[in-house]
């Protein structure tokens, strides 16, 4: 992870990650650039795309476990959405004050300095981000695979190999073309509205066929231990989590003082509309006990309630995931191309296609460690891993925004939200974060082991100037073996 200063024609740009950039708006007409080709309903596919992903089709019987009630799951479920809209608009202020790509990492860093933006940085590289992919594949593989074993599981092996391939494909789009990475973008995430509203739509048949029990005493059982329904809402989030990810594109959206608090004013209450319908609909025609048992809520919903025509639900989860995955495939592979600019990474991932203008190296490399986590499913344990060091770091980018209207009043602020909303934020998370510890102690402690690992690989490979000689010439061979294979070059970088 060292910064090199490469040789033989790569020159890479050395930045502090706190450094103002007064030129992220400056379109270079030479040169080796991503360009501006997200428009606003390219924004608000993606951030609907990645959003409605595997978690609603996941999380609701883990939701109802910890919640105890249908009544407090369907309350959880909106209040998530709530939440996810306020940290999303506080998301919109840092967009606009701070127009770099990086999303969390660029605020973090601009507020905070290099540490905790490469702590950020590091904890996504190999926990939030490829874990993330890595259930939306397994979940896409399982669905795709059902209707050739209805009778049981599809074979562990089956969905793991399926898993890997769709990963590989949509690294290969995203590596080949953006426009065909937003054409698809576009087209799955209407046909994962769709697929939603047709679940709602037959659950209102089937109430006003007149099976209104499973919608009675709502409220009973209701658990109100703080640590549950502080995981709870940790399931609810997880399928909200990917409200950020336009944030990480934001040199590559067209107009984003306006487009960006757009989309986001969009995406977030259809999303928040949409899953509670669904799980509406799912409380209509399951009880408790088939909610419980159910591994995927949709496909046992789809055989209760379609009948001959129930595997037509596994495909609707199978489009939904693929949309997903496609959508966090592009926009996470832009936060590790920002960090290895920024010199936080090797060098190699920030390199661009010279003829696709692509971060190659950037998305091959991500697709490698989601490849790695694909071996791992035990889906409850990796929600409550992932979005308990999410919650984390996305206190502290809400935190640098507070920080930064003291330290920093004088930054253009195209949008300003109310102050309360980033108050009320942080109350919340910490909550969360809180009381989480008392219910899956290890997993937020194996989260929180992995953040503070980052700090003595920080003052070894970043810090550390004055390297041995050996290591210095192995990163410079690296670089310029990656940027050979890959026909890549740096940013700015004139085109051979």
């Amino acid at each position: 992870m060292a910064k090199v200063a490469a040789t033989q024609g790569l020159q890479p740009k050395a930045i502090d990650v706190g450094e103002a950039d007064d030129n992220v708006e400056k379109e270079s007409s030479e040169g080796v650039r991503l360009k501006k080709e997200l428009s606003l309903l390219n924004g608000v596919a993606i951030i609907v795309g990645v959003i409605v992903g595997s978690g609603i089709f996941v999380s609701p019987s883990l939701a109802l476990k910890y919640a105890g009630s249908k009544g407090m799951a369907l309350i959880v479920w909106v209040l998530s959405g709530f939440l996810s809209m306020i940290g999303a608009l506080c998301y919109a202020e840092l967009g606009t004050m701070i127009p770099k790509s990086g999303g969390d990492y660029a605020y973090i860093g601009e507020a905070f300095g290099p540490l905790p933006a490469f702590l950020y940085l590091w904890v996504a590289l190999f926990i939030l981000v490829p874990t993330g992919n890595a259930i939306t594949a397994l979940t896409f593989a399982q669905n795709i695979l059902q209707p050739l074993w209805p009778a049981c599981e599809p074979p562990t092996d089956a969905v793991s190999l399926i898993a890997a391939i769709v990963t590989c494909f949509l690294t290969a789009i995203n590596c080949y073309n953006v426009k065909w990475v937003t054409r698809v973008q576009d087209t799955f995430t209407a046909a994962k509205i769709l697929a939603l509203l047709v679940t709602f739509f037959a659950s209102l048949w089937y109430l006003f066929s007149g099976h209104t029990e499973n919608l009675q005493n709502m409220m009973v059982g209701t658990n109100t231990r703080p640590g549950d329904i502080a995981i709870a809402f940790y399931t609810g989030l997880f399928s909200y989590s990917g409200w950020n990810y336009l944030n990480f594109v934001t040199e590559e959206l067209k107009d984003p003082y306006r487009n960006l608090p757009r989309a986001i004013c969009i995406s977030m209450p259809v999303v928040t509309l949409v899953y509670a319908l669904t799980n509406v609909a799912y409380f209509a025609v399951l009880t408790n006990a088939e909610i419980h048992a159910s591994e995927a809520v949709a496909v046992t919903f789809s055989e209760k309630i379609l009948g001959v025509v129930s595997w037509i639900m596994p495909l609707f989860v199978a489009l939904c995931t693929f949309g997903s995955l496609n959508g966090a495939i592009y926009a996470s592979s832009r936060l590790f191309f920002v960090g290895a600019r920024n010199g936080h990474l090797p060098m190699a991932i920030s390199l661009i296609d010279v003829r696709r203008l692509t971060p190659v190296p950037s998305l091959i490399f991500m697709c490698l460690v989601t490849l790695v986590l694909l071996m791992f499913n035990n889906v409850e344990s990796l929600i409550v891993y992932v979005t308990a060091v999410e919650a984390l770091f996305t206190l502290c980018s809400v935190s640098g925004l507070l920080w930064m209207r003291y330290t920093r009043p004088q930054l253009s602020r195209p949008i300003r939200v109310s102050l309360l909303l980033p108050v009320v934020f942080l109350i919340v998370c910490t909550f969360l974060v809180v009381f989480s510890c008392f219910t899956h102690p290890i997993e937020v402690g194996i989260g929180i082991a992995f953040i503070a690992l980052g700090v003595p690989l920080f003052c070894i490979f970043i810090m550390w100037k004055n390297k041995p000689q050996w290591m210095e010439s192995a990163c410079n061979a690296f670089n310029i073996a990656c940027s050979k294979m890959f026909l890549c070059l740096p940013e700015d970088s004139k085109e051979l």
